[in-house]
């Protein structure tokens, strides 16, 4: 049963890669008859070959008119057969690529559809081995697949046919062992299969670990823990080796034994011919022809047989590329955009945890008017970041409810929620090109005059000008300091212009006075407009009009920077804490 269950799950990876080649009805439809065309001229060789052996009776008795029409025939048909399956191989590099482009295509597409439920329970890493090295494999076994598949599946049906008009009995003979190679190709590719299913998951985590590795270089090498790395990854580097070892040990088996059970096959067929021809039912030409078209029949077997190890691996990468395209994405929306919004929010007994035995956030009751500034305090993991989550739908609360300006922000599409809000991030996230591009993000359509004016309100104009070709200039990782790439973050949500606002941590990578210049640019964009801070250093919320103190997902305090310190409670004890070193100086 195990078996059989194992065979069943590449046979329905194996249908879901056939369901997206059926696009291309036409180019596969073309290879077939490529490929039955070049077969056939490739198996009337032999029956030329034995006219020109039968041509040559005795001495003095040879048929040179008759050899030399046969040998001319067998130049043109081995012309013409390579032409086709050049042409057939070159239809089946489009077929193959096209498909794979289609595959990872829908790959992409579906990230964009997943929860980040989704993106934060799988690393990075094994994300993008499935849509890049995954993808590959599958490039590479379906190339082989396709060229002896289609190939094979001619040359066994006319070499039959051509068999069977030269002798019935010696063809049949040849069909019952043939069974034999079959059962034994089953019986080690259903274990080979499951070896490269595990050797490409693991292939994933080691990916994954050496992204981790490669981006925190440097918080490796600051605590020495070199060695600890270098052991973890090679314990994953052992796990792939032996994977990769058993699965191509198991798969290497399939071709010997199969080369083997034909080689009896063709023995078979030899000594048949042998005594039909002592009987006289059939010349040494005839013999000649039949042992041709048995080692041509028993050809494909070993020829898919060779490739078995590529095509259980891309079966096995395939799956995980599938696992990702079918994924649960974020429930549908309902057709409805949320109406300019003047920035009223309403926050009514909010639930929410990540995972169900954890709650996060319980009973959160909350109001910010419009144009309010709020900021939100508290210590590592009391539910700020969340907070923000669920104000972008990132996440949807598992009880009560979100309303802007009195519309609950389920009932509205994500988009039309999302591009009311301005979201800078303390982890900086610019593309790869310009300056320009990067800044007009949000805005494609915006002006030069408007990129420079966002610009110089953000106080990233003064860096952008010195730069070789100012907004025309590439941005590589290393060209900007992490404060140079804030600046930018900044002032790409400037140029937006949006209603309501979200910082979290947004001057988190600027040095003092930067600080102070942004924060007075901030002041004027949040002006009339609702906005959201998550902040760790205090002093950045001294003139928000309310603090909200969270603490184990709840609201503990509330109030500006004044009232809360007359309160004397958890508030100023954190503000106590962080300037405790200044005050003692």
């Amino acid at each position: 049963m195990k078996l059989a269950n194992k065979a069943d799950g590449g046979m329905s990876v194996l249908r879901k890669v056939l369901a997206v080649i059926g696009s291309y009805k036409l180019l596969l439809l073309a290879s077939i008859c490529l490929a039955a065309i070049s077969t056939v001229m490739q198996l009337y060789v032999p029956v030329l070959f034995g006219h020109a052996i039968d041509g040559v009776i005795g001495a003095g008795q040879v048929d040179f008119a008759g050899i030399r029409s046969s040998l001319l025939g067998i130049l043109i048909l081995i012309v013409l057969s390579s032409a086709m399956t050049w042409l057939m191989n070159l239809l089946n590099n489009r077929l193959t690529y096209r498909t794979v482009r289609d595959i990872r295509g829908k790959a992409i597409r579906k990230i964009q559809m997943l929860p980040l439920s989704y993106l934060d329970t799988h690393s990075t890493g094994d994300v993008v081995q499935r849509i890049i090295a995954d993808t590959d494999q599958l490039a590479d076994g379906l190339l082989l697949g396709f060229t002896q598949l289609f190939t094979g599946i001619v040359t066994i049906l006319f070499t039959l046919i051509f068999m069977l008009s030269k002798n019935v009995r010696i063809t049949l003979l040849v069909l019952v062992l043939t069974p034999i190679s079959f059962l034994v190709a089953r019986f080690i590719s259903s274990r080979s299969y499951q070896m490269f299913k595990k050797q490409t998951e693991t292939r994933g985590r080691q990916t994954a670990l050496i992204n981790e590795i490669i981006g925190n270089e440097k918080v490796v090498k600051a605590f020495g823990c070199e060695k600890k790395v270098s052991e973890r990854f090679g314990a994953i580097n052992e796990e792939l080796r032996g994977y990769s070892q058993s699965a191509v040990f198991f798969s290497s088996l399939t071709n010997p034994s199969t080369r083997a059970v034909n080689n009896v096959i063709y023995a078979v067929v030899a000594l048949s011919g042998a005594f039909t021809i002592l009987k006289g039912n059939l010349s040494v030409g005839g013999l000649t022809v039949l042992l041709s078209y048995a080692n041509q029949y028993m050809k494909p077997f070993n020829d898919i047989s060779s490739v078995i190890t590529e095509l259980q691996n891309a079966l096995a990468c395939a799956g995980r590329v599938f696992e990702l395209i079918e994924a649960e994405p974020e429930p549908v929306e309902v057709d409805s955009c949320l109406a300019f919004s003047d920035g009223r929010i309403h926050i009514e007994d909010v639930c929410f945890s990540y995972t169900k035995d954890k709650p996060l956030i319980e009973h959160f009751n909350f109001e910010a008017k419009p144009g309010q500034k709020t900021a939100i305090v508290g210590p590592t993991g009391c539910g700020k970041t969340t907070f923000i989550n669920l104000l972008m739908r990132f996440y949807d609360v598992n009880q009560g409810r979100i309303c802007v300006d009195g519309q609950d922000i389920r009932e509205v599409t994500r988009h039309s929620l999302r591009e009311r809000y301005g979201m800078v991030l303390q982890e900086t996230w610019l593309r790869e090109g310009t300056v320009r591009e990067n800044i007009a993000f949000g805005r494609p359509e915006a002006t030069e005059e408007e990129i420079i004016q966002a610009a110089k309100d953000a106080h990233s104009w003064e860096f952008i000008r010195r730069m070789p070709e100012g907004l025309d200039t590439k941005i590589r990782d290393d060209s900007l300091s992490q404060g140079q790439k804030q600046l930018l973050c900044i002032t790409r949500i400037m140029l937006c212009h949006p209603p309501m606002l979200i910082l979290d941590e947004a001057t988190s990578s600027i040095d003092t006075r930067t600080e102070l210049q942004i924060q007075e640019a901030f002041d004027t964009l949040m002006q009339g407009r609702t906005s959201f801070i998550v902040a760790h250093r205090l002093s950045t919320i001294h003139n928000a009009d309310q603090i909200l103190v969270m603490r184990d997902g709840r609201i503990i305090e509330q109030g500006n920077h004044a009232e809360l310190m007359a309160k004397n409670g958890f508030y100023t004890s954190l503000y106590n804490a962080q300037f405790a070193g200044v005050e003692v100086a």
